[in-house]
């Protein structure tokens, strides 16, 4: 193999121009190549005697074995390479043994492949656990959020039947009120109606006056007057004049009843 064929091996193995120039200086003064000058022009149709020749090469250039397998595949297919002699190349190598060396490899490849296989069904397995645990947790807060729900709705109907029963004890007792007041007014009304406005100094005339009977004690006749002053004070939307009058018979009956 002369200098461009190694050159253009190199190049077409993918090692860079600088280290495809110092690998073929180091194959000429190792006498691996020889120097074919001339016209200036590189052959390009080289041949390699066989598939461990390429690899030796291969591997003296730097290339790593699993680059180097695919590289000899390729050449094999594009015819670079042929298989010649007793089947021993120059450098010991027996081609049985390249081809073992590439079954291996191939059984390599084929093992890591069944490897990252295997991680891949694993972590399938763990995702799809992981998948069925989020689901599960779904459905159980799904369930409670129904129930709450179902428990709002019912929550929500007893408010509502608590606010018409307060609206009902409501309208009730505006209803009892204003009956109460209509009747205090008719009691106060009343009252003020029976109470005779005229003037007199027995005791007797003052029983007349609140409408009570004659046999009415002092007592009774004292507590008449108190009803009717409350009734009556101007604080309590009374009339004052009438006030004022009752409060004047109240005064006198005090003091003519003083010391009895």
């Amino acid at each position: 193999m002369n200098t461009d064929q190694a050159f253009d091996l190199l190049r077409d193995a993918g090692v860079t121009e600088s280290s495809n120039i110092q690998t073929v200086r180091r194959w000429l003064r190792e006498g691996k190549i020889k120097y074919e000058g001339g016209n200036g022009k590189r052959k390009t149709g080289y041949i390699l005697d066989d598939t461990d020749q390429a690899f030796d090469l291969l591997k003296d250039a730097g290339i790593t074995e699993s680059s180097g397998i695919q590289i000899v595949r390729r050449w094999l297919r594009e015819g670079k390479i042929k298989y010649g002699g007793n089947g021993k190349s120059n450098t010991g190598y027996i081609i049985d043994d390249t081809a073992s060396r590439l079954a291996i490899n191939n059984d390599i490849i084929d093992q890591n492949k069944d490897e990252i296989i295997h991680r891949l069904k694993l972590k399938i397995q763990a995702q799809n656990k992981h998948i069925e645990g989020i689901e599960e947790l779904n459905e159980t807060a799904k369930k409670i959020l129904i129930q709450q729900r179902d428990m709002f709705k019912k929550e929500v109907v007893i408010l509502k039947n608590e606010k018409s029963e307060l609206q009902n004890e409501t309208k009730d007792l505006i209803k009892e009120n204003i009956e109460l007041r209509n009747e205090l007014i008719k009691v106060k009304g009343n009252k003020r109606d029976n109470y005779n406005y005229g003037s007199a100094a027995q005791s007797n005339d003052y029983s007349k006056k609140l409408g009570l009977s004659k046999m009415a004690s002092n007592k009774e006749l004292l507590a008449e007057y108190k009803v009717l002053l409350k009734i009556t004070h101007p604080d309590h939307n009374g009339n004052a004049k009438v006030f004022h009058y009752i409060k004047t018979d109240y005064d006198n009956f005090r003091n003519s009843n003083k010391g009895k």
